[in-house]
């Protein structure tokens, strides 16, 4: 008999489940919207209450505590959506469940996702970015995800200033930041109006200083991490003709160093393969490696 996964992606406005043997075979899909961490909870586990899963991923929003030794193991911990700061995530699943549960970060579930299933095929270091609503990255590096004391904070990278630009950023934290300058909240505080509503010359402008300060964002983990590709997704990467002004400036950016032909192929930075499916398939890749280790 196949083996059924369970597979959550945990966001700040919905929870997706599914059920099914991977992405490419889901045979049960809802989406929970994301309430009070009780009710959330709740309906995620009347979901699987109904299914019969050998293991469960879970790909959430954060902070995450993911430290297997830590006390606090399975939480989402000082998160600013209202709420849900110190919330167990995994411990109830477990409980309710009996199954080994896989957890990391949304971002780190979307570039295992992309790595299995999508664009990062076949390479064993990559980088997935999001920009958004705020702006996260997950590291692939010699086929793991990169943790540490904390999983990555890419959205917090210093960039360089456009000259001229005098925007004070929009980071509660550092201001002028990667999120601060180049978020879907950052370009709304910048034009008065959300990224999406910009048209003729205020949309072509917007996406010149957007290219410039996602370009440096990039830069800097070109050179931290010297990914073999790096994917952007998000609401804001959507933009028409933003990725291909990004590919640009992040080679005038690099100015020839290290001069590796490959930063400059149109698939170096590029979108991901999944679309946004990417999330719900780094879920089942979590559940996927959550039961090999406990076999």
């Amino acid at each position: 008999m196949t083996r059924q996964l369970g597979a959550v992606e945990a966001g700040g406005t919905k929870f997706v489940c599914a059920v099914g043997t991977g992405p490419e075979n889901i045979v049960a899909r809802t989406k929970v919207a994301t309430q009070d961490p009780a009710t959330t909870i709740g309906n995620v586990l009347s979901f699987f209450a109904e299914h019969d899963v050998t293991a469960i991923g879970v790909a959430s929003f954060g902070p995450l505590e993911l430290r297997r030794r830590h006390e606090l193991y399975g939480y989402i911990t000082t998160t600013p959506k209202p709420g849900w700061s110190n919330t167990e995530i995994v411990g109830p699943l477990e409980a309710a469940t009996r199954v080994p549960i896989g957890f990391d970060t949304d971002v780190n579930g979307a570039a295992l996702g992309e790595g299995r299933w999508g664009a990062a095929r076949g390479l064993s270091t990559f980088v997935y970015v999001t920009i958004g609503t705020g702006i996260g990255g997950g590291a692939v590096v010699n086929g793991q995800v990169a943790h540490g004391l904390v999983h990555a904070e890419m959205g917090h990278l210093s960039v360089r200033r456009k000259p001229g630009d005098d925007f004070a950023g929009t980071c509660p934290f550092h201001g002028d930041c990667f999120e601060g300058m180049a978020s879907g909240p950052s370009m709304a505080a910048r034009w008065g109006t959300p990224a999406e509503t910009l048209t003729g010359d205020a949309l072509e402008a917007a996406i010149e200083i957007e290219a410039h300060y996602i370009a440096e964002g990039l830069r800097n983990i070109v050179y931290a991490i010297a990914p073999e590709r790096i994917i952007v997704g998000g609401g804001v990467s959507s933009i028409d003709g933003l990725l291909p002004q990004v590919r640009r400036k992040l080679t005038e950016s690099l100015a020839g160093y290290p001069g590796l032909p490959d930063h400059e192929k149109p698939d170096f930075v590029t979108p991901p393969g999944l679309g946004d499916g990417s999330g719900i398939a780094g879920a089942f890749a979590l559940a996927e490696t959550a039961l090999a280790e406990r076999l």
